[in-house]
């Protein structure tokens, strides 16, 4: 059972298009934007401030700058803050997953994922939580088509901006802050616009931003290699994910179309060059989906398919789709495959489940809502 909450707002495509969005800006934009009116740098600091540790969206709410300063910002600025069209609650509280309108009335979606750290929730009233993860998007829709995912099976619109992309993460951060991760895996190929997510990354992690640190980011792709040789030079320490989903090119090749253009012998050798670069280990999310990628001989090959790399396997038992014909492995046969992974020494682990009921996989809260338009 879940709980359901449906806020029906207007379009946001009200909002006047000549309004600048501030979660857009970087440190230098935003100070160039201020310095228009004539304003000194640290104004940018008392904004960013704001903006992102009091998580305000009115300059009202703005009391050390003047009267005047915040007027001509109403008349030239806003802080973007998308509207909830839809937002689902699972059962136990711990998973909620919004869906966002965005200004031309594309809608996009992010998750808030708690993990309890009570040792008897019935028993801890002010229940506490080891952390909180949100899950955000980069794109509306995803070009790579993957035909098991949600996402895929909509099709590609558009690329998000930073601010789109940061404001998720604020999103769940007004309703349940602090928050302690966040994982890019939502809609869209994170890479395919590579300055645009590390724009967004550089904005969350800065310490006089939103301050959350590297190390508690994922970045998860589909396999762009650019994408990933571009991350090994970069200073900051952002988690890397590969959705992998196949041990051999033949049958990667329809569940990653990306494959096609990226085979699985040179992505591994992008990845090898990225640890050797950064030290970092990698983690390689597998889907299992019923007889297609779940068989011992496919979790041997995968195994040998990764001996002696720096890296960890993420096993995912499906979240089924009605588009698809993917179904969910037998949890029998899931422990079966990471036994073979284990024996062989692959440190594997089954991902925790998170708001299977709600429909929290990668799109489908979308798809629903498309569905139930007239």
């Amino acid at each position: 059972m879940s709980e359901e909450c449906a806020t029906h707002l207007p379009s946001a495509s009200h909002i006047n298009a000549h309004l600048i969005d501030l979660l857009n800006l970087d440190r230098t934009q935003l100070r160039e934007f201020l310095a228009q009116r004539g304003e000194p740098a640290y104004r940018a600091a008392q904004i960013e401030r704001w903006i992102y540790r009091e998580l305000a969206t009115d300059f009202d709410a703005m009391t050390n700058l003047s009267a005047e300063l915040r007027a001509w910002l109403r008349e030239n600025a806003r802080i973007g803050a998308p509207p909830v069209l839809n937002e689902i609650i699972s059962a136990d509280a711990l998973t909620r997953k919004a869906l966002l309108q965005l200004d031309d009335a594309q809608t996009i979606e992010t998750v808030l994922m708690l993990y309890n750290d009570a040792p008897n929730r019935d028993e801890s009233p002010t229940r506490l939580y080891r952390r909180k993860t949100v899950c955000i998007s980069t794109q509306v829709g995803c070009p790579i088509k993957c035909p098991f995912c949600a996402t895929g099976q909509a099709g590609y619109i558009r690329n998000l901006t930073p601010g789109e992309i940061v404001a998720q993460v604020l999103h769940y951060a007004r309703i349940d802050a602090p928050l302690t991760n966040v994982v890019i895996m939502g809609m869209g190929e994170p890479f395919m616009k590579f300055d645009v997510t590390w724009q967004a990354i550089e904005t969350l992690t800065d310490p006089k931003r939103f301050a959350l640190s590297a190390r508690r980011i994922t970045v998860s792709t589909s396999g762009e290699i650019p994408g990933i040789e571009r991350m090994a030079h970069k200073r900051l320490q952002i988690n890397l994910a590969i959705s992998l989903h196949a041990p051999d090119d033949a049958l990667r090749d329809v569940l990653v179309p990306l494959n096609r253009k990226y085979p699985i012998k040179d992505l591994l050798g992008a990845i090898r060059k990225y640890i050797e670069k950064t030290r970092r280990r990698v983690t390689f999310e597998y889907a299992l989906m019923d007889n297609v990628n779940d068989k011992p001989a496919q979790a041997r090959a995968l195994a040998q398919m990764l001996k002696g790399m720096l890296c960890h396997v993420n096993l995912i038992p499906l979240n089924p789709t009605a588009q698809s014909p993917y179904g969910r492995t037998p949890y029998a046969r899931v422990k079966e495959f990471q036994t073979v992974l284990q024996k062989a020494g692959i440190a594997t682990t089954l991902r925790v489940e998170k708001g299977i009921e709600i429909a929290a996989g990668c799109g489908q809260l979308r798809q629903s809502v498309r569905r139930e338009k007239p």
